[in-house]
């Protein structure tokens, strides 16, 4: 099940004279973590390099920042991926001590450094929510609400016009077995309404 992050992290490490201050936090879009690293640019003008890795859908990135290619941002990522991790940007700034650690010495580094970060970082579960609408008889409102409590849906909205017109939120994975108690409990009366409608 993919996980985010609660806050951010940080965690530091000293590889032959290299400064790698690494950073995982949650993030939800591209733009946020460009500007996120904008940031990290400004407040650091003397490092040599700032590498990110963002998994968030379909905006995902591996950014080198003039390390040889494939020695900082894919390592990055990877570590996020095989954490199966979701909405989370990975920073590392790095000084330059003076060596030189070589391609295999880079990809452990910026590895470790997220890897290092990740182990005291709180993780949760990404629980995908439905968002459902339905209309009753007044007489049915009572009902309705306690089975909504019941099933730990989270009410949107409640509308009173011809009928009661409930929105509410919860686990997709529990919204077909509410849908079916919701529909025997109301005798049929309990009518769906698609937002695409």
């Amino acid at each position: 099940m993919p996980q985010t992050l609660l806050a951010p992290v940080h965690h530091e490490l000293l590889i032959k004279k290299s400064r790698f201050i690494a950073c995982v936090q949650p993030m939800t879009d591209r733009a946020s973590a460009q500007a996120v690293v904008a940031g990290l640019r400004a407040q650091h003008p003397q490092a040599a390099h700032v590498c990110w890795a963002l998994l968030a859908g379909g905006q995902s990135a591996a950014v080198d920042d003039g390390e040889p290619s494939g020695t900082a941002g894919r390592p990055m990522l990877d570590v996020l991926r095989h954490q199966d991790l979701e909405g989370v940007l990975a920073t590392v700034v790095r000084y330059f001590g003076g060596v030189k650690l070589g391609a295999g010495g880079l990809v452990r580094a910026y590895t470790d450094s997220v890897a290092q970060a990740l182990l005291h970082a709180d993780k949760v579960a990404i629980i995908r929510q439905a968002t459902l609408r339905c209309s009753a008889p007044y007489a049915q409102e009572g009902m309705i609400r306690r089975e909504l409590e019941a099933a730990g849906a989270t009410l949107l909205e409640v509308g009173h016009g011809d009928a009661v017109v409930f929105a509410f939120s919860l686990a997709e994975a529990e919204a077909p077995a509410l849908i079916a108690r919701l529909n025997e409990a109301g005798h049929g009366r309990v009518g769906w309404i698609r937002d695409d409608a």
